[in-house]
């Protein structure tokens, strides 16, 4: 995240309970070794398909999708899809919440994330992202142009791209306005006729009784005790994922146009599952 949202911070819990305790003992390693061990097959495919296929993924992609819904089994986070993920050349756009988005956008759709430059870096995180192909963008003008090539052969690859033009994780209880540098890629001469755009509102309900911010991940919050906090929980709340209509890049005057639209139909679905404050 290039900034972090400070919301009022989430309020203090009491000790871990023995079953919260044995829940973590019971999932923590299955995840583990779904995530990772998902990691090294992905990995080993990379070795051929990346030399046959170039910038083309026509397997490795399913991995992903295949380990992100088991991560959210194994979790036992319900989770529904509405509408239809486009079929059309373009980029996705939805709210963010918390590090489950990942899971959450992976399991429903085979998709490449846009992040920071310094997400690569990052234990853990940085090895997945990278194996699943994120576009990793830097906050250096003078890299703008060589990234913006980058934005394009993906596009032209027929990767679907996701990012969060928010630009941060929030308490799940608001949509911020959104950034639009990343829009102007596809406005590109010869790209802006082809592509599509399509807005997802991802809303998150708590478990039963619990604080309606129970999902999200903000401020100096580490992720550590987040996910020892979902992982100890039983039963779980659930997630919405809520595919709107996609919309042709070429229907809007410039990118300032397309992102208000794209945040409108984003805060719309979230005001439908009645999520917003």
């Amino acid at each position: 995240m290039s900034q972090t949202w400070e919301g009022a911070p989430y309020p203090d819990k009491k000790p871990m309970k023995a079953k919260g305790w044995a829940l973590v003992l019971m999932r923590g390693p299955v995840l583990a070794l779904t995530v990772f061990g998902g990691l090294a097959v992905l990995l080993l495919l990379r070795l051929v398909e990346r030399p046959v296929f170039g910038l083309r993924r026509p397997v490795t992609p399913w991995i992903t999708q295949a380990v992100c819904r088991a991560a959210l089994a194994i979790l036992g986070l319900g989770y529904q899809v509405h509408g239809r993920p486009m079929q059309q050349m373009g980029g996705l756009v939805a709210n963010h919440v918390t590090w489950l988005d990942i899971f959450v956008l992976n399991a429903a759709k085979r998709i490449y994330f846009v992040a920071k430059a310094e997400v690569a870096g990052w234990a853990g995180i940085g090895w997945l992202a990278r194996a699943t192909g994120t576009v990793f963008i830097a906050r250096d003008r003078r890299q703008a142009r060589a990234q913006k090539e980058v934005f394009e052969d993906r596009l032209l690859a027929g990767h679907k791209l996701m990012f969060f033009p928010e630009g941060t994780s929030t308490d799940g209880r608001r949509v911020l306005p959104f950034k639009t540098t990343l829009f102007e890629a596809f406005f590109s001469r010869g790209l802006e006729h082809e592509m599509h755009m399509q807005a997802i509102s991802l809303a998150y309900h708590a478990p039963q009784g619990g604080d309606p911010r129970f999902y999200g991940w903000w401020g100096e919050m580490d992720f550590g005790p987040s996910l020892l906090r979902i992982m100890a929980t039983a039963p779980q709340g659930r997630v919405e994922v809520v595919y709107h209509p996609p919309v042709r890049v070429d229907a809007f005057a410039d990118r300032k146009a397309l992102a208000r639209h794209l945040e409108g139909q984003v805060r719309a679905g979230l005001l439908d599952r009645n999520v917003l404050e």
